[in-house]
């Protein structure tokens, strides 16, 4: 992990960043939100363990949470995305397995592979996010509208972001 510790650095300081300044304010619609800090989260290398994981989600989402006024919503969301993080990589182990200290990225495992790990966790971050904020299942399909809008909108930044400044490593 130790060559990887630089990337994640550097990357969790420009994801908070842009996270904060410029997507704070990006929203589609009233109803698409895009989390591109998840990125960091979803990158972290297999050598982080489960506790260092679900500290690294409670601390950027901490940060998240002070600059949106939000409570913690966001820090829960990211704790639990950490917390079934190991047992959903085990679920979609690719065919060569993980190697110990590769980051899990498009430019590792390939976009089919990533999506196919992201997708369910930004859901369901998106999912905890929306249904706690709204407090109530009165608005159920408008929440999940929410949630599905805002998971695709932020697998396409996380995509992008990928491909700009993440090394293919293969």
């Amino acid at each position: 992990m130790s060559k990887h510790i630089v990337l994640l650095t550097v990357s969790f300081i420009l994801l908070m960043l842009v996270q904060i300044l410029v997507f704070r304010n990006f929203v589609l619609f009233q109803i698409g939100f895009a989390f591109v800090y998840l990125l960091f989260l979803l990158s972290l290398p297999m050598e982080v363990g489960f506790t260092a994981g679900m500290i690294l989600g409670l601390i950027s989402a901490l940060i998240l949470d002070l600059f949106y006024q939000s409570l913690g919503i966001h820090a829960s969301a990211a704790v639990f995305i950490m917390f079934v993080r190991p047992t959903w990589l085990k679920a979609v182990l690719p065919r060569g397995g993980y190697e110990p200290n590769d980051m899990t990225t498009i430019g590792t495992y390939g976009l089919q592979w990533f999506l196919g790990y992201a997708t369910p966790l930004v859901l369901v971050y998106c999912l905890v996010v929306f249904f706690v904020e709204a407090g109530t299942a009165q608005l159920f399909w408008h929440t999940v509208t929410k949630a599905l809008v805002s998971t695709v909108i932020t697998l396409v930044f996380v995509v992008f972001a990928q491909y700009l400044f993440y090394p293919k490593t293969n």
